[in-house]
């Protein structure tokens, strides 16, 4: 390797390390800037942005890239408070400022950069949704430029023993690969709110995670994106698990008032809010009047985490 090899693995060491520091002990939340195909329609729609205003996918995407892009420059979305961000894999190639997204957001910023790469929810069965297959992981991660994570998705519905732990065993199946490509993976088994089995679900899952990673190895750490509990506090035992980066949580639905006054309830969780975040905030407000907006869903996401 030459000199200039060898500096900038030093660089990109360091800077791993700093990113790794920033979500272990960093005060403030992790935005989900994710939406993906799927969400990305009821995303637009909400953000004042209708169907009939864009005419293809292309297009599509870019709406939603100049929300991303109009969210990140804002005054108030710094690394104070925000300090990460999870992409949307079309993302990567987008750019701000003439930099990549996820560089921008590290070295403009001082945001650590997720990426999300499951591919959607197959159909429910057993309470709960499995993760479609990921297609070309290894490629993906290999070429995942500057991001220091990722996260992937899983819903449950119902406390049904074998369904939790069919998703809970699958999802820690992909954290292994990501781990092993140099990356830490944000496992995420989100409980939906609505169900009428949530507080029973939560236990199950709780265990189910606790007997996987138990079986991580030194180095193998990931993070946790779990629903809040209906228990304030129940997860205070896998953020205390050495294997465990960080517990952060998701809206899962709730409007920003609800979400933050769980949240606010348990002491070891931090927010990955997405909806939550962006409530509020229209492509028809003027930039005033969106930093303004956008500014005062930080604000209740950053007390509500700390």
């Amino acid at each position: 390797m030459d000199e200039i090899g060898i500096i900038l693995e030093r660089e990109s060491i360091m800077s791993k390390a700093e990113q790794r520091a920033q979500m272990s002990n960093g005060a403030g939340f992790i935005a989900a800037l994710d939406q993906s195909g799927g969400s990305t329609p009821k995303a637009l729609a909400l953000y004042g942005v209708d169907a009939s205003d864009y005419a293809s996918e292309e297009e599509m995407f870019g709406e939603i890239q100049n929300m991303r892009a109009r969210i990140i420059l804002a005054d108030d979305f710094t690394k104070d408070k925000v300090i990460g961000a999870i992409l949307f894999e079309r993302t990567l190639g987008e750019q701000i400022e003439g930099r990549k997204v996820a560089d921008y957001l590290w070295s403009a910023k001082g945001i650590v950069p997720f990426l999300k790469i499951d591919k959607g929810l197959e159909e429910t069965a057993n309470g709960v949704q499995m993760m479609k297959p990921i297609p070309g992981l290894a490629e993906t991660l290999a070429k995942a430029e500057g991001v220091f994570g990722t996260k992937e998705r899983s819903v449950i519905h119902e406390a049904n023993a074998e369904g939790i732990a069919a998703v809970v065993a699958q999802q820690f199946d992909v954290a292994r690969e990501v781990v092993a490509a140099g990356m830490v993976p944000i496992v995420e088994p989100e409980v939906n709110i609505n169900s009428e089995t949530k507080a029973e679900a939560e236990e199950i899952l709780k265990a189910e995670i606790l007997k996987n990673l138990d079986q991580l190895g030194e180095g193998q750490d990931i993070m946790l994106k779990l629903t809040i509990p209906s228990a304030a506090n129940l997860y205070d035992d896998l953020a205390d698990h050495p294997r465990v980066v960080r517990v952060v949580a998701l809206s899962g639905g709730y409007s920003t008032e609800q979400a933050c006054d769980l949240l606010a309830r348990n002491g070891k969780m931090i927010a990955s809010f997405s909806r939550a975040l962006t409530e509020g905030l229209s492509k028809q407000q003027s930039d005033a009047e969106f930093n303004a907006a956008l500014g005062g869903n930080i604000d209740k996401i950053f007390k509500a985490s700390v």
